[in-house]
């Protein structure tokens, strides 16, 4: 029996265990440090296939102020959505397997250019590498928001994504957890927490020590569980939003729609064949990635309010001058602001921590 081939025995033996294991405070910490073992046998098979298949996978040049990917099984309407989203030309057709490469479009939305890319359907086993599955969703790992399609005769495509998303090391719409590991020589493990947790630190510790970490201070500092601590002390997880769009509701009767609204929680449903405008999706993506405007006033004259620099809602005005040039922040003295973010028009601010809020017009004095 080859060694990948055991790797996978493995996986699927541990699989098995998880899915026979009851949750509770009695089983927590043989349930740690089970999905410990998986998520490291997981990682060295990852390793190995990806070494084999270097040089392989999809190569897409970001452009724009955000990136969005497209994703959905097959035949799920991804390819019009991206024609009425853009400018793009990506071929439409009746049956499956349409899309067999990156095809790019650009959104223009509230000043902002959004790049959307439709990218070949996934198919279950995708995180494993079924159906270039790898490659397909190395593209979300670099991309600002996941646009997540499911046909609604066939809902459940949802939880099948979700799983292949997971497995991927992709984190939908969660907080990458504010846990700080400091490892040392020697002296064990110190655990340290700022917030509640339901985790308990004997499970906590054998985690780490499963995962190779016997000596370090640990500060824990938001609410997690074992699958949290794993992904902090793996490292290479992507965590970044979604925008969940039910497609093709012309087809289902109106007590599916309910049943889909009750069960996945869609932030949009549509008919992406009827639908003319498509304004609310548009809509749901630019404010799903939270960008807002910025208006930039040079000093003696009128603000530029046809361009103004799109950013993340964020922004500070270290950010902003950063984004505008690096001597900025060394020069600064202060900054005039007009709009949501002052109190009163042309309200100066002497500290960089500032908070920017979209529509802000921004002048900014330097040495």
């Amino acid at each position: 029996m080859s060694e990948r081939m055991s790797s996978q025995d493995r996986i699927k033996e541990l699989e098995e265990e998880l899915s026979n294991t009851k949750y509770n405070k009695k089983t927590q910490f043989h349930i740690g440090l089970v999905k410990a073992k998986l998520a490291k046998i997981k990682e060295d098979a990852e390793r190995k296939a990806s070494a084999v298949k270097k040089g392989e996978g999809y190569h897409v040049k970001k452009t724009g102020d955000a990136t969005v990917v497209l994703l959905g099984f097959p035949s799920v309407g991804k390819s019009t959505i991206l024609n009425k989203l853009t400018n793009a030309q990506s071929a439409v057709a009746a049956y499956d397997f349409t899309t067999l490469d990156v095809i790019p479009g650009l959104l223009q939305y509230n000043h902002a250019k959004i790049q959307i890319l439709d990218v070949p359907g996934i198919v279950s086993g995708a995180a494993t590498g079924r159906g270039r599955g790898r490659e397909v969703l190395s593209v979300l790992r670099n991309a600002d928001l996941a646009l997540i399609i499911i046909d609604a005769t066939k809902p459940g495509q949802f939880d099948a994504i979700m799983e292949e998303v997971f497995q991927a090391g992709l984190r939908l719409n969660k907080d990458k957890p504010d846990v700080r590991i400091s490892k040392k020589p020697r002296g064990g493990l110190r655990i340290g927490q700022t917030v509640p947790l339901d985790i308990d630190k004997k499970t906590i510790e054998g985690i780490l020590r499963e995962l190779g970490i016997n000596n370090a201070d640990v500060l824990i500092r938001t609410p997690i569980h074992e699958d949290d601590l794993i992904d902090v002390v793996m490292g290479n997880r992507s965590y970044i939003p979604s925008l969940v769009v039910i497609n093709k509701i012309d087809l289902v009767d109106e007590k599916e729609k309910e049943r889909i609204k009750l069960k996945i929680k869609p932030d949009l449903m549509i008919s992406a064949q009827q639908d003319p405008d498509f304004e609310r999706v548009k809509k749901g993506v630019f404010e799903k990635l939270r960008l807002m405007r910025i208006y930039l006033k040079e000093v003696g004259k009128r603000a530029d309010m046809d361009e103004p620099m799109i950013v993340h809602r964020s922004t500070t005005l270290l950010d902003l001058c950063n984004k505008i040039h690096k001597d900025f922040t060394k020069k600064f003295r202060f900054a005039k602001i007009w709009g949501p973010g002052a109190k009163f028009p042309g309200q100066e601010f002497r500290k960089l921590e500032k908070n920017l809020q979209d529509g802000d017009i921004v002048e900014i004095h330097i040495r």
